[in-house]
């Protein structure tokens, strides 16, 4: 089978690198539907070389490798990479004109972020994500959250978002056509959730928060420019090398598709970008109605941990100190939780009753309850590019195209 990749941006270029080495599939097309600087070989040297990960070579035989990609055919767009055939498309960016069909090409990753939106005709000049199934595609996987722009418009019944180890089951390949992995942060906060409520019980949830620390992306700004007409964020147009950035996420909303338990817990997610290339952080803040003999601490909550990790190779608990560059690259972990900054803090707290709903309060009762509240503080590391959500992306497009029919 042939996998297509539209794009070849961050993602794009890394999921063509995670790809060149597992060697699952016979041959890679990828659409960019624009020439590359003066040749073939431009386009292979930026393929080959990356700022933050290094060399190809190096990436995957280690230090001693040689240049990896060869064969270079200018005019036919082709070349070897690690011994993958790769083609490459420089003609069309609307997802319906991309020769998928014409490549037997029956599996897409779209990795644009431009085309999130499940619900949108392929017929619009734009193009649109089903636009791929036009082409000849039959499953699309979108590297990003949908994004549903009309009001009022349900999700499609053939998407479907999921998180490989946490929902992936829910993926039915004679039903779901438009597969979303959610995002790099959703991934992340997946598991971090996951195994606490699996352990602690939803039921005991009483309210949730977290703030990503996140690294730089593609849509940020490197020197200050002035913001298009209409702009309401006047910060996305200054310079993420000289500054930290507060912006949103929308991994509350993806993490409910995910995990729909979470539909019922008050739950809110901020973003904070800091100038790093990559290597991001989940600060989760969880609040739990507790036993006041038998409190949750610190030590249990890393025990669960510790044990979903031997378990899931997703997760992985961290015993030593780390900091952002130690994740990079950690090869297909979800979350690094780091175990030693863990906390957690036990106190009774008073609800007046009277606040309550009338039925609730007995006739003579007092209106004083005292409840038993845990908070516990939980941080967890993640390489929102190629260690976390690439390979993870990656192995999920693995498991979709085994049960292509």
């Amino acid at each position: 089978m042939k996998l297509g990749i539209n794009g070849l941006g961050r993602i794009g270029k890394l999921t063509l690198w995670h790809h060149v080495s597992k060697k699952y599939f016979s041959g890679i097309v990828v659409n960019i539907g624009r020439e590359v600087g003066r040749s073939l070989e431009d386009l292979a040297a930026a393929i080959e070389r990356d700022s933050t990960y290094g060399r190809l070579g190096t990436y995957l035989h280690g230090h001693k490798a040689g240049r990896v990609i060869e064969e270079l055919d200018n005019d036919k767009g082709t070349m070897l990479v690690n011994g993958v055939p790769l083609r490459v498309l420089r003609q069309a960016r609307n997802p319906k004109l991309i020769p998928w069909r014409e490549n037997e090409v029956k599996l897409v990753v779209d990795t644009t972020g431009v085309f999130s939106d499940p619900t949108t005709d392929p017929a619009g000049e734009k193009g649109a994500l089903r636009g791929h199934i036009e082409a000849g595609a039959e499953k699309v996987i979108l590297s990003a959250p949908f994004k549903i722009k009309s009001k009022g418009i349900d999700m499609p019944d053939d998407a479907v978002t999921t998180v490989m180890g946490i929902n992936d089951e829910v993926y039915d390949p004679s039903r779901h056509t438009l597969i979303s992995a959610a995002s790099c942060t959703t991934t992340c906060l997946s598991y971090m959730i996951k195994p606490l409520m699996e352990s602690i019980g939803a039921e005991n949830f009483l309210s949730a928060s977290m703030v990503t620390v996140h690294a730089a992306t593609g849509s940020q700004q490197v020197l200050d420019r002035l913001p298009n007409a209409g702009a309401t964020d006047l910060r996305k147009n200054r310079s993420i090398m000289n500054n930290i950035i507060l912006t949103t996420t929308g991994a509350a909303k993806a993490l409910a598709l995910v995990i729909p338990e979470m539909e019922r817990i008050g739950f809110m997610a901020e973003s904070v970008r800091i100038p790093t290339s990559s290597g991001s952080l989940i600060v989760l803040v969880l609040n739990f109605q507790d036993d006041a003999e038998n409190p949750i601490k610190r030590a249990f909550i890393n025990s669960i941990y510790q044990d979903y990790a031997r378990n899931n190779p997703y997760l992985v608990f961290a015993e030593q100190q780390n900091v952002s560059s130690d994740i990079i690259g950690l090869p297909a972990a979800a979350v690094v939780i780091e175990g030693s900054e863990t906390h957690t803090r036990t106190a009774s707290i008073q609800v007046n009753l009277q606040k309550a709903k009338a039925e609730s309060l007995m006739p003579g009762a007092d209106p004083i309850l005292n409840v038993p509240v845990t908070q516990a503080v939980v941080y967890g590391w993640y390489d929102n590019e190629l260690g976390s959500y690439t390979n993870m992306l990656g192995d999920l497009t693995v498991q979709v195209a085994e049960r292509i029919l």
